[in-house]
């Protein structure tokens, strides 16, 4: 791939700093890892060869008829499904057996339990009976960061959880960024009472407590993954206003731009092609905070009730699960430390952009 000389420097500025450049790789490896959580913690097996036949129960929907039962819907932790596919063929299980909403139900319910690896091997061989579906010290029931108040496997949870915060926040970062990075183009380029109006509204806008309207709209609203963005997007665009406008202003009667305001060309393609890059350097920096940021608040509102739909995989809710079960450290703790070190991460991240883009910043 060819780069130009900038575009060189900048990626060199950007692996010089060490922190940021593994920071990076370490988030990227933990996201692609996520994208696949159905291959490393599902209630399904990820493939399944039954009478000669290749299935895949971790994408399609199985009838229990398929394995000689009579049922809608195939409950492959069932001891019967097990022992009737163990007969005639065989499976691939991940490596944990457990989905973020699957209640294991060898454990107790009376509380948080803990991980399997503070259990002795006694008790691991007792919760599970020969001849179930899993037979008994198999490392596949384990629970190795321990289970909530209502029996879910806390592992699954944080799996699945990271990968929604991830997604929510990269979605709602870049659809914000589009919406902001026009809005500020607007009005730097076009300034007048274009940008008098626009300011005006902005400021009355930014005036409204955000957080206090945000609970009382998703305690009105049945909440969802989309609602929730949606909520979230009415206010975060505003964030990059200011600094493309900025940009805009600065650039907008410069020698290029108005020479070729004088050849005819379209305001349009001005702002696109002459004025935007320039907008997109401040853009491209901010971009990582904004995504942590994303990613902060979404986890308040799930700690505070506010968020997904209950039962839905939740770093805030398991966080709140910890505060619930102070006598179950291992929840607080999980939640605590995947949230710091993904926020870590981001901040790092952030800043290794940053030394990116800027000029005077320069690394041997």
């Amino acid at each position: 791939m060819n780069l130009s000389p900038l575009n060189r420097r900048r990626l060199a500025n950007f692996r010089g700093n060490r922190r940021g450049w593994w920071s990076f790789w370490i988030f990227l490896v933990l996201f692609i890892v996520t994208l696949g959580a159905e291959f490393i913690t599902n209630d399904r097996p990820i493939l399944v060869s039954y009478n000669g036949e290749m299935l895949f129960p971790a994408f399609v929907d199985y009838p229990e008829s398929t394995f000689g039962g009579f049922l809608a819907t195939t409950n492959y932790r069932d001891p019967f499904i097990a022992d009737e596919i163990a007969a005639k063929g065989w499976a691939l299980w991940p490596p944990v057996r457990f989905s973020y909403a699957t209640v294991d139900g060898f454990v107790s319910f009376s509380g948080a339990n803990p991980p399997s690896w503070m259990l002795t091997r006694d008790v691991l061989c007792q919760r599970y009976p020969q001849g179930s579906a899993d037979p008994e010290c198999n490392p596949g029931n384990y629970h190795y960061l321990g289970t909530d108040d209502r029996g879910r496997d806390v592992l699954a949870r944080l799996i699945y959880g990271f990968r929604i915060s991830v997604l929510f926040g990269f979605i709602l970062t870049i659809i914000s960024s589009v919406v902001g990075v026009v809005a500020g183009a607007v009005q730097g380029y076009f300034g007048g009472w274009v940008d008098l109006i626009a300011q005006r509204l902005i400021e009355i806008w930014t005036s409204v407590p955000a957080l206090y309207l945000l609970l009382i709209i998703s305690s009105v609203i049945a909440p969802s993954f989309w609602v929730l963005l949606g909520i979230l997007l009415l206010f975060s665009w505003v964030s990059l206003v200011g600094i493309v406008r900025a940009e805009f202003l600065r650039a907008r009667n410069f020698e290029y731009v108005t020479a070729a305001r004088a050849l005819g060309v379209s305001n349009r393609m001005i702002m696109w092609r002459h004025l935007l890059p320039n907008a997109m350097v401040a853009t491209l920096t901010f971009m990582p905070f904004i995504l942590s940021g994303s990613v902060a608040t979404l986890t308040s509102l799930d700690f505070l009730g506010f968020g997904l739909p209950p039962g839905s995989p939740s770093l805030g809710e398991l966080l709140a699960q910890g505060k619930n079960n102070l006598q179950a450290p291992w929840l607080g703790l999980t939640g605590f430390f995947t949230i710091a070190i993904m926020m870590t991460l981001l901040v790092f991240i952030g800043e290794a952009v940053r030394d990116a883009f800027d000029p005077r910043k320069t690394f041997r």
